[in-house]
Parts: structure tokens; sequence; C-alpha cells
């Protein structure tokens, strides 16, 4: 009579370099090189094999895998309701595929188990979905899909939206799209019961999604209180009904960020099992998931939602565009009206570039350019190949390579602009942090694809500048824009002379980032030639190497011009495994060069080294 669901929202933000798809070092998350390798150490990766230490290990639950896995280790992702952000998963694909695999493994268990999966969908960024233009929240929404089903093999049941934001239109197009459940905050409904189980939602259209609330109260001890440093206690907030008799069905259900149990709480992950053990060895609740629950008991009462609402800003979705006074440190005044002209910058500079993108688009695309750019779901945070295939079958002309390159060109446009408004960038309380810098880069290659930086790029500086604290000396967008955004050299040739430095120093790579590498060596010098892995773009440049270490320079020219300038490019350039890998081999050789010139001394025998006592 009595059910529990764990659920767990999953997520990064994108922190990929735009031009080079790779995660920068973020020194603030040291010991590790980014954010991105320090959570996954202490929480995903934790999620897929969270150690319990038992008060209690008799085997006294109800079928035998739950006996071997919760006694001992547990991937909790077959236990646990999660959703998995997708561009975390672009980053799991090429850095931690062993955690991606615990995820897919786990949900692919709770089908088996329960008939239905614990993973549920997530719009594709991590965008606040009710300020969202209705095409973009739609594209949002179905990529987020096609990546579900790619990875999961399955259609998703549910969604998480993010930050919970939601109003009427958000809802009406979730359930447009086949989805059937989403868990909000209980504050964010009007009409329920208070017993935890299913609602209903009917939409103006007539269509209806269900709706499972959480308990607010528990979220929050768990997030912020200290519940998650006693596991006897967790679990009996998990059992609130455990001593008495129930007249109706009630489900218990904590939602809150994955990053909870292990990275803001150390052990969170290993207490969260050691209580869900306590729960299923000791009481009569059943854990399960939101899916399986809506299975077994389908809601039977209606709901109206408090439009727009969002479980982390008391004013509706307003943390995300106004100075509303939602912040995290409480102890100083509000001072983020900065919010407000950063999303109307971007707003601004989005519908120039979805200007350009439908202008060019009816040219290139056989449908509209709009449906091509839905469809692109199917292969976006793809490379190669098959992202080169899924552009081909939408375009007018397939067999024109510069048409592919610039539909592809195109699509990575619209990819970049929807990432320009990926919520954490609002969320925090000063304008010069790294999620803003983030978005202002995707920003700069928004404007580089567009082909239209040089007239966009003052006028977007401009609009930026309004984006301030205004407080005396306080800098602004505008600024940081210019300072840490735009590109002040061709990434290109960055990749090019690295390539070169690689070659030079005997280990010649075929990819660089997210660039497809041929270097070539000639008497005089070397040529690189270059492919982007994304839009397909072709690069080529000759050049010279010179010096080593930190005073290696690699001279470039353009091969098909003996009179052009020569561009000289210094490892700090390179990409950023290129420069630690030459600058390594570098002080390697120092070492050795240092230890033959100790055994030469000691050779000749004059080396001083002090005798024992002097």
């Amino acid at each position: 009579m009595h059910s529990l669901i764990i659920h767990q929202h999953l997520y990064q933000p994108p922190r990929e370099d735009p031009w080079l798809e790779v995660v920068r070092a973020e020194p603030s998350a040291a010991p590790d090189h980014d954010w991105n390798t320090r959570i996954n150490r202490e929480c995903y990766a934790r999620l897929a094999a969270a150690e319990a230490h038992l008060r209690d290990a008799r085997a006294a639950t109800r079928d035998p895998d739950a006996r071997a896995g919760i006694a001992r280790v547990v991937n909790l992702y077959a236990w646990c309701s999660f959703d998995v952000g997708a561009t975390l998963c672009e980053w799991l694909d090429h850095e931690a595929p062993e955690t991606l695999a615990a995820m897919q493994a786990g949900d692919a268990a709770s089908v088996r188990r329960w008939g239905h999966g614990n993973a549920i969908a997530a719009p594709y960024h991590h965008v606040i979905l009710p300020l969202a233009t209705p095409r973009d929240r739609r594209t949002e929404i179905r990529w987020g899909i096609r990546d579900f089903q790619r990875r999961f093999g399955r259609a998703p049941e549910g969604i998480w939206l993010p930050e919970c934001a939601a109003d009427e239109d958000t809802l009406d197009a979730v359930a447009a799209e086949g989805i059937t459940f989403t868990i909000l905050a209980p504050y964010q409904l009007h009409g329920h019961d208070g017993s935890g189980m299913p609602v209903r939602w009917r939409g103006a259209s007539g269509r209806t999604l269900s709706i499972v609330p959480y308990d607010g109260g528990l979220a929050g001890d768990v997030a912020f209180g200290g519940l998650l440093g006693d596991s006897l206690a967790l679990a009996r907030r998990f059992t609130p009904y455990h001593h008495a008799p129930l007249e109706r069905p009630m489900c218990t259900t904590l939602a809150t960020d994955g990053e909870t149990f292990g990275h803001h709480h150390k052990g969170g992950e290993s207490t969260l099992t050691e209580a869900l053990a306590l729960v299923m060895q000791r009481t009569r609740t059943r854990l399960t998931n939101a899916a399986a629950l809506i299975a077994q008991h389908p809601p039977i009462s209606d709901v109206t939602l408090v439009s727009p609402s969002a479980w982390s800003c008391a004013h509706g979705v307003e943390r995300w565009r106004s100075n509303c006074g939602c912040r995290l440190d409480g102890s100083k005044p509000p001072a983020q009206q900065w919010r407000g002209p950063l999303r109307t910058a971007l707003e601004r500079l989005a519908a120039v570039v979805h200007d350009t993108f439908e202008t060019e688009g009816r040219l290139l695309f056989r449908g509209d350019p709009w449906t091509v750019r839905d469809a692109y779901g199917d292969v976006v945070g793809q490379e190669g190949e098959p992202l080169e295939q899924g552009v081909r079958r939408h375009l007018v002309d397939p067999s024109n390579d510069r048409h592919v390159e610039r539909a592809r060109e195109l699509l990575e446009l619209q990819r970049a602009a929807l990432r320009t408004f990926t919520s954490c960038a609002w969320f925090f309380d000063d304008v010069d942090r790294i999620e803003v810098r983030q978005v202002l880069r995707y920003a700069a290659r928004a404007l580089e694809l567009s082909g239209q930086a040089a007239r966009l790029t003052p006028e977007l500086v401009g609009w930026l500048g309004h984006a301030t604290t205004g407080a005396p000396g306080a800098g602004s967008a505008g600024e940081l824009f210019v300072r840490e955004a735009i590109p002040h050299r061709d990434n290109t040739l960055c990749v090019a002379a690295a390539a070169m430095a690689l070659a030079a120093a005997g280990l010649p790579k075929a990819r660089l980032a997210i660039f497809d590498v041929e270097v070539a060596e000639h008497g005089d010098g070397f040529t690189a030639h270059l492919r982007h892995r994304r839009t397909g773009a072709m690069a080529s440049f000759r050049g010279q190497v010179t010096g080593s270490g930190p005073g290696l320079i690699v001279e470039l020219g353009d091969p098909a011009d003996d009179s052009a300038t020569w561009v000289a490019v210094s490892p700090h350039e390179f990409p950023e495994q290129v420069a630690r890998l030459l600058l390594q081999m570098r002080a390697h050789e120092d070492d050795a060069l240092l230890g033959d010139i100790g055994a030469v001394v000691d050779a000749s025998g004059t080396n001083t080294r002090p005798r024992d006592g002097g």
C-alpha cells in the first residue's frame, strides 16, 4: 500500500570548448582536470557501484536479485529512477563510457524487474522551457527524446523538466510528443491530496499528463540537511506509514540532484544504499519507479498547475530573467539585475541567426528548415560519417559537397544557439562566472557559423554591455565576451600547428580534438590538412617547426600562396593535451640530460657531494 520512489536528476552543463569540442582545464575542480571529471569520480561512478555497510545483513528481501545486490555493492541506477542530461552523456561517451554503460544496464535491469525503466528523458539542453520560444521548446524536447531512444533502446515514458520549470504550454508540448508523465514539486500543483500518488493534468488542447509530486520536505532535508549522515534516519523518512494501517495507496517520492549523493555529501551514495536495504528488509514499503507506479495506479484525480513555476525559484521562473531576489548567498543584497539584459541580448542574437538559418536553409533543404532542425536530433552530438549521412538525406542536392558542408554548419549553428540558453548562466549570483563565460563562447561560435561575425559582434557587445550589476567599477557581460569568449586566434591554425609539432616530435596523430588530421613532412617543413568532424569544413597549412619545449615555435602559411604572411604559434596556444604532452617530453629529456651530466661528473672524480659529518 506504500510505494517509494527515489529520483536522481543527473546533469552537467556543456563545458566543451565550442571550437575544439573538448573540455578545458578548470582549476577550481582540482585535483581533477575539470568539473565533469571530478563529479563523475565523486558521484556518477560511485552510484554505479555504491558500497553498503549494512546494520542488518540478513537477506529478508523479496527477490534473489535484491538480496545479492543490496547486501554488498549496488548499481543504484538499477534501483533509483533517474534522468541524465544529453550534454552530460556526450561527455560520458568519450571520457567515462563505463559510467554510461552502468546507467544503461541499470535501466535494463529495472525494466526486467518492474516492467518499466528507471531512466526518463530530459530536454537536450538544460533550458528553462517556459522561457523558450515554442519552436525552440519543441526542438529541445524532440532532440532529448531521440537521444534517449538512441542510448537506452526504448521510447521514454516520462521526462524531467529542467529546474522542474513548467507552464501550461510546456506540459502541452511534452504531452504532444507522446510523453506520459513528469515529476514536479508539490507546491507547483493545486488540488492534489497529499498522498503522493499520481495525479492528472489536463490542458486546454485536451492533452493529459500524469504528474508524480515529490516530497518537498524530504528533498530539502536530504539536499541541505543532515539526513544523509544517518541511514537509519533516512530509512525512517522513507517509510512514514510503517506503523500505521493505510486505507488508500500512498507514495513517498524523493527527487533531488543526483550530485547530492557523493559530491555534495561525501558517502551519500552509501547512506542511500543502506537506507534502501533497511526499507526492503524490514518494511512493507515497495520500491518502484514512476512509470511502474502509474501503470499500477493510474491517476484518478485532476490538478491544476501553478503556471509558471519551478523547484528553485519562489517567483515562478523569474530567477532566469530578472532580479527576483533568489540567490545562493542570502547574506548579500540581491544584485542580479544583469539577468534580464543577458537573456535579452542572447534572444536578439538567436533571432538574427535563426533568420540566417531559415533563409539559407530554404535553398539547401528539401523540406521546411525547422523540420530538418528537429530531425537533426537523430545525429546531433555525433561526428563523422553518421552525421554527414544524416544531413545529406535532407538536401536538395546531396551530391554537392559544398552544400553538404554549409548545411552541416547551419545545423551546428542551431546547436550553438540553443546552448546559449543553458539555465546555469542565470542561476548563480554573479555575471562574471564560468557558466556565463561558457554560454558567451557558444554565442561567439554561433556568430562565426552564421557568417555575420564582423557585422554582428559590435552589436552583441553593445547588447551585453547592459548586463551588469550596476555597482561602481563592475564589469559587464559585454566585457566578458570580448575578453574571454571571442577567439583571439583561429583555432584551426592552432590545431594545425600542434599537429606539425607532434609530427616533428615523432608522434603523428590522425585526430586532434574535433579535427581529423593528416600531416606530411617535406624537406623544408610540413603540410597539414584538417577536416572538422561536425561541419566537414577543411583547411590546409604549410609550416616549419623550430625549437623545443616552451621555446618551440611553429610558423604557418598558406600552402597555395608563397607571398602570404607567416604566422607564429606557440605551445600555449595548442590544444591543452598536446601542449602538456610536448612539455612533458621536454621535461623528461632535461631529466635524462641531467642524469647523463651527473654520471659524467661522478666518473671524473670531481663530484663534491659532502662526506658524512660535513
